[in-house]
């Protein structure tokens, strides 16, 4: 009996394990931290042995195959010692395909990516499609095969799951623009980042469809060196609007989300999706958690919680749209961030910067020079406090961090809720 371990028991690590149970696998998990009560539970109920806060070698390098968290970096010293030997290791996205012949429509990109897979999401569902939401959202990918039978995936791939694909493939691909992210991972290389996004169109044939933004330099730097499968769909300002609908009517506002709006548009069109179906869901789709979400407004001050800004490219768009003095809340685990690309918007909007982070020693030596004013912070509570301060009547508190939030939170959405919840107690 072939044996699959899996890496990590997060959504991705456990649906993978139940899948591969479901298919008959010799199946063992291993997770060097703790595994959330409802991750043991489904694998107890499923018959999968784990373990957690610890990876025992002998359990692991005995494998056939291992499917790897998308957390766990390449250069971890177990999995260095799993690519000696030979062991293939592949992502969770890519054990999942193999057992479903439904259609892919994937996206990929640094911003916008949530927002376009939920949009599209939302217009497959409108359209009667039967049609399952994965990767970086929803349930696994795995489980939802195991468990379901959709026709359609709409799947949100990071950079990270995107390193462990290799047979996968992308009936509808979409590349949203690169800028620089996780170059932490990537040996602080952003050509090692760039390759890892346009993996998105590996194994695509004509048959298939590569949407992408025309107008990103860097997309449109590497499309003129790369010689690609698939049929190719460039979307911008530069190019035919496939709006049905004018700009003024879409849900969605800010330049960003217009562009989402044509990628989205795009890959119903390519469905053959209905035109009307499309136009109404442009109308009507509501957006998603921690991204330019509006909270509340106190003593005539907005408060808007973007805390799914974590880089800097997602801060420029942020910005962007403020057409108010802002307070600007940033800062968090920096992944080699390069605050240089915000700095006019900060100059022309921003009054006030809260920095709130375990080292905010680089926002100093980056920002200090700007002549504003300047409070620092390590805790959620006293930057809303300071930002209530700060801020005049008809001002925008923005919390858009531009870094990773695992300094001090869970998770971006953690960051996200306790933002929210010490605003509302203003």
């Amino acid at each position: 009996m072939k044996r699959i371990v899996v890496l990590g028991a997060g959504e991705s690590g456990s649906g993978a394990a139940i899948l591969a149970k479901e298919k008959g696998f010799d199946v063992f998990v291993s997770d060097c931290g703790t595994i959330s009560e409802p991750y043991r539970a489904l694998l107890d109920q499923n018959g999968v042995k784990w373990e957690d806060g610890t990876h025992t070698e002998d359990m692991i390098l005995n494998a056939d195959e291992v499917v790897k968290s998308p957390g766990i970096p390449l250069t971890a010293p177990l999995i260095q010692k799993l690519q000696e030997q030979g062991t293939p290791i592949i992502s969770e996205i890519e054990f999942a395909a193999r057992y479903t012949n439904a259609k892919m429509i994937c996206i990929t990109g640094s911003n916008g990516k949530t927002t376009t897979t939920s949009l599209i999401y939302y217009i497959l569902r409108k359209a009667g499609l039967n049609v399952g939401l994965a990767g970086n959202i929803g349930n696994s990918l795995a489980l939802q095969v195991a468990h379901e039978d959709h026709e359609y995936y709409v799947i949100e791939l990071s950079s990270f799951q995107l390193d462990n694909m290799y047979d996968f493939k992308a009936d509808i691909a979409i590349l949203l623009n690169i800028t620089p992210d996780h170059l932490d991972r990537y040996d602080f290389k952003f050509q090692n980042y760039v390759d890892a996004k346009f993996r998105i169109t590996r194994n695509q044939t004509k048959e298939d469809s590569f949407i992408y933004w025309a107008e990103d330099p860097v997309i449109d730097r590497e499309m003129k060196k790369l010689q690609l499968g698939a049929t190719l769909y460039p979307y911008g300002f530069t190019q035919p609007n496939p709006l049905p609908v004018s700009e003024e009517e879409l849900a969605l506002k800010g330049r960003h989300n217009l562009l989402n709006s044509m990628a989205a548009t795009i890959a119903a069109n390519v469905l053959k999706i209905k035109n009307e179906v499309i136009r109404e869901s442009l109308m009507t789709f509501q957006g998603v958690e921690h991204r330019l979400q509006y909270v509340a407004t106190v003593k005539g001050v907005r408060y808007i919680n973007d805390s799914k800004a974590t880089n800097v490219n997602s801060c420029w768009y942020a910005l962007e749209s403020m057409n108010t003095p802002t307070v600007l809340i940033l800062g968090g685990k920096d992944k080699g961030n390069d605050y240089s690309e915000i700095d006019e918007l900060v100059r022309e909007k921003c009054h006030t910067l809260i920095f709130m982070g375990l080292h905010n020693e680089k926002l100093h030596e980056h920002f200090d020079r700007f002549n504003l004013t300047i409070i620092d912070t390590d805790n959620l509570k006293d930057a809303v406090l300071g930002a209530y301060h700060a801020a005049h009547e008809g001002d925008t508190v923005l919390l858009s961090p531009c870094c990773a939030s695992f300094d001090l939170f869970k998770s971006y959405e953690d960051r996200g809720e306790q933002f929210m919840a010490a605003v509302r107690k203003l």
